[in-house]
């Protein structure tokens, strides 16, 4: 156990950490020379999504040898919505490497991984990363680093940090800036000195927490987790408590360690190793594993609850069934049954209709990624807008939960952004303003948070920069409008002709282009005035042998507003989807007869 150091990374979004990890990877010989994985960049992105969107989803381990040392390593995900990821991975570790952009300093997300850290009492290494950028001020960032040490109330051994000057990109660490150095040992030497190796349990007997879960087609589910006490082989007969007190019997079928990204079979592994067990089919986050039913539990701390639900629902649109392949509410079901599986964060539930489930998560991204995976898998599906998870105090006044937010903002756009945090009912908390630009930390109810980005993107042409992470539940702030214009309603089904969408680009902003399928109830635009509007997109232009006025002129149309999935799920009004296929995102009205909808909004104004 002495020579043994487990380690996670954590950062904010876009510091390095990734790229860090594959530079710890390949220095320390994990691959050989003419391995292709070598050549790579960041390898521990395995996952396609990871790779486009430059972010780390989902936490994974793995593993090297420095000298006569095992170190092994987890890299967390540096987005909040993915919080739940980083909070169970604090079980398994001793310390922390916390990646910190030598200009930006550290962000949200630091704050709020840093502070989970500390609280689980682990060592922290502070790399201050990207010290090649032309305008790196490491120094000031220090100065911040210890800061927000101070705002986290660490303990005075948790200040007396160690140091490290990195560039992961190009492979080096030093241990002051200015020092010559062309690779990473720095930053190993200070890993193996300033991380304590797992600490020594007083007991003999087998014990494990389960912290993170996979699952096996062929073994069932896996639990993965750092052995407490103790030592465990393949064959034995373990106990799993479970959180309402049962206990299970069952043996260990396999388990499983890393070499480098490897995942390797073991035939037996003792304290301080983290490994994967399989044998019990239902294993949670949090549930001790242990050799007899008379053992005590382990104490473990609960995640954050989730804020967002969101509907999901099976297509029964009049396109259903033309580019997807899974389409049954059983498929949707086992999928969504799948993922809350291995994902501690969100949690699944059906509903009294039939072919509709209830997701609840920490964030809309997070909701985001799962259907993006599902499309991608074959699947056709309807999604509702996200609403906030609103909880009652012991008074019955109603409660909602409340964001730290952070905004960094060109000086020039700061008026426009205050006024959009107001009428999201926002409360500015600090300014802080810097040469070119200002970071704003306000306090936002998360249904106001539901399609700022958007807002920020459009306000400031791409330069500002958001990240949020959860505060509290607090008293509820009243309505905030989520969408000031209407739509542009086909009333028609038929493919969309560029003569009729002539005439509709001057309502409003299209957001489909020619010969598209279109389906009464579908949404392809945005009308300029606040009420939606029913427009014809399949009129074509009538034909006769006799020359009409307008020949000769051509038809110019705008480009259409193309939406992402993110954005279009912020964008939808209550009474609408997005129906979300393998090859297309479209927006509709939940009902699509204009007739029973118009009759559906008097019933509900007569009720209110």
């Amino acid at each position: 156990m002495e020579k043994i150091r487990n380690i996670a990374i954590i950062a904010h979004v876009d510091h390095g950490k990734t790229t860090l990890v594959d530079q710890l990877l390949k220095q320390s010989g994990t691959f050989r020379a003419n391995q292709a994985i070598s050549n790579e960049v960041r390898i521990m992105d395995s996952m396609d999504l990871e790779r486009e969107k430059g972010i780390t989803i989902r936490a994974k381990n793995a593993s090297f040898h420095w000298k006569d040392y095992q170190v092994n390593i987890v890299d967390t995900p540096g987005h909040a919505d993915f919080g739940g990821e980083v909070e169970r991975v604090m079980k398994m570790v001793d310390g922390v490497l916390l990646v910190v952009d030598a200009h930006d300093g550290p962000q949200a997300q630091t704050k709020f991984v840093l502070k989970k850290a500390l609280q689980n009492g682990s060592k922290v290494i502070v790399v201050i990363n990207k010290i090649d950028r032309e305008n790196a001020r490491p120094h000031k960032v220090l100065d911040m680093v210890f800061e927000l040490f101070l705002e986290l109330h660490a303990t005075d051994a948790q200040l007396d940090f160690p140091v490290v000057y990195a560039s992961a990109r190009d492979g080096f660490a030093m241990n002051e800036v200015g020092e010559k150095s062309d690779n990473m040992t720095p930053l190993f030497e200070a890993i193996v000195k300033h991380i304590p190796p797992p600490p020594k349990s007083n007991v003999t007997y087998f014990q494990m927490i389960a912290s993170n879960l996979d699952y096996s087609d062929y073994l069932g589910r896996v639990a993965y987790g750092r052995i407490v006490s103790g030592r465990v082989s393949v064959g034995d007969t373990v106990v799993c408590i479970h959180k309402d007190g049962r206990r299970d019997r069952a043996n260990v079928t396999a388990l499983f360690g890393y070499k480098g990204m490897q995942k390797i079979e073991l035939k037996h592994a003792s304290a301080g190793d983290i490994v994967g067990l399989t044998g019990f089919e239902d294993v949670y986050i949090g549930e001790t594993i242990t050799d007899t039913e008379e053992r005590l539990p382990l104490p473990f701390v609960d995640i954050d609850p989730p804020t967002i639900t969101m509907g999901i629902c099976i297509n029964d649109g009049p396109l259903a069934g033309r580019e997807g392949k899974l389409l049954t509410a059983r498929q949707i079901r086992e999928r969504l049954v799948r993922e809350t599986r291995t994902n501690v964060s969100i949690i699944f539930s059906d509903t009294d209709v039939a072919g509709q489930f209830e997701l609840q998560a920490r964030g809309e991204m997070q909701i985001a990624i799962l259907v993006e995976q599902m499309r991608r898998e074959g699947f056709e599906l309807l999604v509702s807008r996200p609403e906030v998870i609103f909880q009652r105090d012991e008074k019955g006044n109603l409660l909602e939960p409340i964001e730290s937010v952070y905004v960094d903002v060109p000086t020039d756009n700061l008026g426009d952004i205050l006024q959009s945090l107001a009428n999201r009912k926002g409360t500015i908390v600090g300014m802080n303003h810097q040469p070119t630009t200002v970071t704003v930390e306000a306090e936002v109810p998360t249904r106001g948070l539901i399609g700022f980005e958007t807002d920020l993107i459009n306000c400031t042409k791409g330069l500002g920069i958001m990240s949020h992470l959860f505060k509290e539940y607090a008293p509820h702030k009243g309505d905030i409008p989520t969408r000031y214009n209407g739509v542009l309603v086909s009333m028609e089904q038929g493919v969309s002709m560029a003569y009729s969408l002539e005439t509709i680009q001057e309502r409003g902003r299209l957001f489909i282009g020619p010969q598209e399928d279109i389906y009464a109830g579908m949404i392809i635009g945005e009308n300029a005035r606040p009420d939606d509007m029913p427009v014809n997109p399949c009129k074509a232009k009538r034909l006769n042998n006799m020359r009409s006025s307008g020949d000769g002129k051509g038809i110019t149309l705008a480009a259409p507003v193309v939406m992402t999935l993110e954005r279009s799920l912020e964008y939808i009004g209550p009474d609408e989807y997005v129906e979300v296929t393998p090859k297309n995102l479209r927006l509709r009205k939940k009902i699509l007869d204009a007739n029973l909808r118009k009759r559906a909004a008097q019933a509900k104004t007569a009720v209110a």
